[in-house]
Parts: structure tokens; sequence; C-alpha cells
């Protein structure tokens, strides 16, 4: 399996969100995920949380890290890791009502497929991986010669003659369709 990995480095300043999403996103683009792809909307969401909280909460620089695995067809893994100088660990609340802080964690823990945290030399690093999936082909669809088809022909996935069928089912946070299951943890260490 090939991984690639990106980093940046971001300033402790807020406005180093902005730049730090639209540099993720022309790494995206680069990597093979379309900038309109429903992938490609969760993982600057997720990468944009992460920042904002290493920014706002540390008020330290930090490393913007994007590692593209790919087990071959475009299938794998996106690991998005933000690493700062500060031994803090990152605490998921929980927001109420009109609060408008307080959701960063839970929306990593909603979108992202896994989650957690390990020190990192002074520091921590907080990563989230998203499993970037392969499409479904579209069924193939057998033709049957003559003016009608013999009783029981097979005519795709559902053996009904006459209609389309569509391959593809959507699902997950990402819109992507569905892998395989994996296991929802957050690393507590």
């Amino acid at each position: 399996m090939q991984v690639l990995q990106v980093q940046l480095e971001v300033g402790p300043d807020p406005a180093e969100v902005g730049r730090a999403r639209r540099w993720a996103r022309s790494r995206l683009v680069g990597s093979g995920i379309g900038d309109d792809e429903p992938l490609a909307e969760t993982l600057i969401l997720l990468i944009s949380e992460l920042v904002t909280n290493a920014v706002v909460h540390t008020g330290c620089p930090a490393v913007l890290r994007m590692l593209f695995g790919s087990a071959g067809g475009g299938a794998g893994t996106v690991r998005v890791e933000v690493a700062d100088a500060s031994d803090r660990p990152p605490l998921q609340r929980h927001a109420e009502g009109d609060d408008t802080n307080g959701r960063g964690l839970e929306l990593v823990d909603g979108l992202a497929d896994r989650w957690g945290w390990q020190p990192e030399g002074a520091g921590k690093r907080i990563w989230c991986e998203v499993d970037r999936c392969v499409p479904a082909r579209p069924p193939v669809i057998q033709e049957q010669s003559g003016p009608r088809a013999a009783p029981g022909a097979d005519f795709g996935p559902r053996g009904a003659s006459g209609g389309m069928a569509h391959g593809g089912a959507h699902g997950g946070a990402h819109g992507a369709v569905p892998c395989a299951p994996s296991c929802v943890f957050m690393n507590r260490s």
C-alpha cells in the first residue's frame, strides 16, 4: 500500500484556518478527490474543526498533515492529523441549544470513521480517518435475443425486465458507498 503525506505549518492566528482549508482543498484535488465530492466537503469540515481547535484553544502553532492511503483502484483511507505544542488533552464538550462553541469534536466524532489523539513530543497529535471507498459499478444487464426473453431470464439484480437497474446505494457521512464495517473508537490514552 502506498501512502502520500503532505503537511502545512499553521500559525497561531485564527485567520490561518481559512488558509489551511484552501491548502487542503487543493491537495485533495491533487490526490484525485474532486472539489465537489461529498468526501471532500467532509474532509474540509474535519480539517477546519481540528485546525480551529489547535489554533484557538492552544494559542500555539500547529502542523496539519494529510495522509492518503491507497489500496488500489482509488480505495483507501484519508488520515488528517493536527499536531500542536500543547500537552492539554482534547476535551469533547456537548453544546447546548444556541451555543456557538463546543461542537468541534462532536462533529469530528460524527463525521470521521475513526478519531483519537496521542502525545507527540511536548504536545499532542489529534487525528481522524475517513475511508475512501470505490463507487459501485453499474450492474451489467444482459440482453436476450429475439422478440421475447425466455421465462426466468435474468435482466439484472432484481430480475425485472423493462426497468433500469441502479447501483451505488449511498450512505455514510460522506456520501460514499458503504465500506466494510469499521471499528469506531476514540483512543483516550
